[in-house]
């Protein structure tokens, strides 16, 4: 079950909502900087709380196959028992344990003898907890729809995220029913690489023209710039995704950068023109100049 969300309402008529996920670990720890700057005073901001859940499947394997104590030590070695993550993750740092050449799900018997490398773009596409990649995306939907129950047309949603909650958005906005105003992931990844055109079509492919904005630094030892770089390609060549951005910070490693912030200003601002005076939330309320950046 995912934790409480921190909401932090409009000072002024609430018009639109801005809904930022964080990444494996983290804990919300964002929400009022824009609010003491004055800025997006119209906005409600969610910052939802994933699940804190027993990490089950790391480096590809699930703990279940851990013939010993030792193994399963080996496999979880770096990773706490329980985390907030929006879906198990398989990733430890830079590597993999891979699977045997003939192509077998079992686990060696002496995990010594299985062969270590990098992490490529390629494997993140099936590597992934789909279940938990579906329930966390449910988690999203429900957020649009409840603000979409409240009065706000979902054309005035943002959806948006960091690290593991960038992947997120980025996955249930292409796969998402809702027409939102933008999407936008910072240091993330494209997720279920080899589903999402068939799940983005079946609902729609209803952000195909929204805005999408993506940041990656191109020293992130984590999520590596290069995954950064082909999600935005796959989103472009793809999946359709005409209006996409993508800032390069360079030197940056797994982390945001005060630029970056500015950068996703700005796109919101982009996505969530004021409205005028006397309008509302709804799909009628937006015909009004455009915020500057």
């Amino acid at each position: 079950m995912a934790g409480p969300a921190l909401v932090v309402p409009a000072v002024k008529k609430h018009t639109a909502t801005v809904i930022m996920a964080h990444g494996l670990g983290d804990r919300v720890g964002l929400a009022e900087n824009w609010r003491r700057r004055g800025k997006f005073e119209d906005v409600k901001f969610i910052f939802p709380n994933a699940p804190s859940i027993p990490i089950t499947v790391v480096r590809q394997w699930p703990l279940s196959l851990a013939k010993t104590k030792a193994h399963e030590q080996k496999l979880t070695d770096g990773l706490p028992t329980n985390c907030r993550t929006w879906a198990s993750p398989c990733l430890v740092g830079e590597h993999y344990l891979s699977r045997p050449s003939a192509g077998s799900p079992r686990l060696p018997s002496d995990l010594t003898t299985t062969e270590e490398k990098q992490t490529t773009f390629d494997d993140l596409q099936e590597a992934h907890d789909e279940a938990g990649i579906l329930r966390s995306r449910s988690v999203f939907n429900d957020l649009v729809a409840g603000e979409v129950s409240a009065g706000i047309a979902s054309e005035r949603i943002v959806l948006g995220g960091f690290s593991q909650g960038g992947a997120m958005a980025l996955f249930t906005g292409l796969t998402t029913p809702h027409k939102l105003a933008g999407i936008f992931g910072l240091s993330c990844y494209l997720l279920l690489g080899d589903k999402v055109k068939t799940l983005a079509a079946e609902n729609g492919n209803a952000n195909r023209d929204s805005r999408w904005f993506m940041g990656h630094g191109d020293a992130d030892p984590l999520v590596k710039y290069d995954w950064g770089v082909r999600t935005a390609e796959v989103l472009r060549k793809d999946l359709g995704v005409a209006d996409l951005e993508f800032k390069t910070y360079h030197g940056l490693p797994h982390a945001a950068d005060p630029l970056e912030i500015d950068h996703v200003e700005g796109f919101i601002r982009k996505c969530l023109a004021p409205v005028s005076e006397g309008g509302g939330g709804g799909a009628g309320g937006a015909g009004s100049k455009k915020g500057e950046l």
